[in-house]
């Protein structure tokens, strides 16, 4: 006992170290606040928090794990920010969505997170300047793209600050009904009904599945409704006071949602490992897509992704939307979308920022 008292006392002056420590580390964040507030900088920039994860995870000699020690640091950095200036993000509610969940796991618990009931609301709310930044859903692995995110992206002055991935796991809840067999109707938002679909048919084929805007306002129902369940996240779970009567229902054990952060700022700098996002509309003539990528396979640049979505505005024309890796501020990659220009009949470029971390 008295070789544990030993150990603890040194944990105990250890501890007194990482405190002095911090406190230093806070005062130079309050005067970088301070030439911030005077320049008109950033609070949040992306890629130099990137930076600061991947030198970390380079100097770090154990017994930590990197994905440990960033999850440390990553609230560290958040209060920090909060002494810079306090952080507003807007996502999309109520309390209880999986954007919430992502949103927390980027920007820390020292960042106060306000719902929005919408998509464009998010956007609106950063657009007006009532929040720093916003988070909204752009993609699924299993269902595909959210295009009210997108379409807005085209629209709006706002870019795209940086990229969230969320592992999704779905559970199946409700306030009274503990078995399945009392399930009369389950509640959820159209995607998590479909990335469940299976599981329910097997499950409770007698339950009558009912769409909502947000899986957090399923949960809402659930908790109000005889007999009725939600299929949502842990966290809906614990806000609302519910049950989880079955545990990760999702058909696909791989189902990943994306997350985009959009705001004002344009300042990413290039990191080891970034995103560019683009997106375009051609001229009908054959071989019009071709000629459009062309200039991405001459400078051999990696596309991650390409999709397609009818124009609203014309019949029988369609925005692309590309993803590639690279920085739009690296030569070749500056060079070959300047020649895609060129070719387009409209040409964007949403956003360049670091690749996302899967959480």
């Amino acid at each position: 006992m008295q070789k544990l008292a030993g150990y603890r006392k040194k944990i105990d002056s250890i501890d007194a170290e990482i405190l002095n420590l911090l406190s230093n580390r806070g005062k130079v964040a309050e005067e970088i606040g301070k030439i911030k507030k005077k320049t008109g900088g950033p609070i949040h920039v992306p890629s130099r928090e990137k930076l600061i994860y991947e030198r970390l995870a380079n100097l770090n000699r154990g017994p930590y794990k990197n994905q440990s020690l960033i999850s440390i640091f990553r609230e560290i950095i958040s209060a920090t920010r909060s002494l810079e200036e306090p952080l507003k993000v807007s996502y999309l509610g109520p309390l209880g969505t999986f954007t919430q969940m992502a949103a927390e796991k980027y920007f820390g618990s020292s960042t106060e997170l306000l719902p929005e009931g919408s998509i464009k609301s998010v956007f609106q709310a950063v657009e007006r300047g009532h929040t720093h930044y916003g988070v909204v859903p752009i993609e699924n692995s299993t269902e595909g793209l959210v295009s009210q995110s997108l379409d807005l992206l085209v629209e709006s002055p706002l870019h795209i600050q940086a990229e969230i991935i969320l592992r999704i796991s779905h559970h199946l809840m409700s306030a009274q009904a503990l078995d399945l067999k009392q399930i009369k109707t389950v509640y959820s938002h159209p995607q998590a009904l479909a990335q469940c679909r299976s599981w329910l048919l097997k499950n409770v084929p007698q339950a009558k599945l009912k769409e909502t805007e947000s899986t957090a306002a399923a949960a809402r129902h659930a908790l109000n409704e005889k007999n009725s369940a939600a299929i949502a996240s842990e966290i809906a779970a614990n806000h609302y006071k519910l049950s989880i009567i079955r545990k990760n229902i999702q058909d696909l054990v791989q189902n990943y949602t994306r997350f985009l952060v959009v705001g004002e700022d344009v300042s990413n700098t290039a990191t080891k490992s970034d995103k560019t996002s683009i997106v375009f509309t051609i001229q009908d003539e054959v071989g019009g897509l071709y000629k459009i990528l062309s200039p991405l396979a001459s400078g051999k640049i990696n596309l991650t992704k390409i999709e397609s979505r009818p124009l609203k505005r014309k019949a029988w024309e369609y925005l692309f939307s590309v993803d590639l890796d690279g920085h739009a501020d690296e030569p070749k990659i500056k060079k070959a979308l300047a020649a895609i220009k060129k070719r387009c009949s409209f040409f964007k470029v949403l956003g360049s920022y670091p690749v996302g971390q899967v959480y």
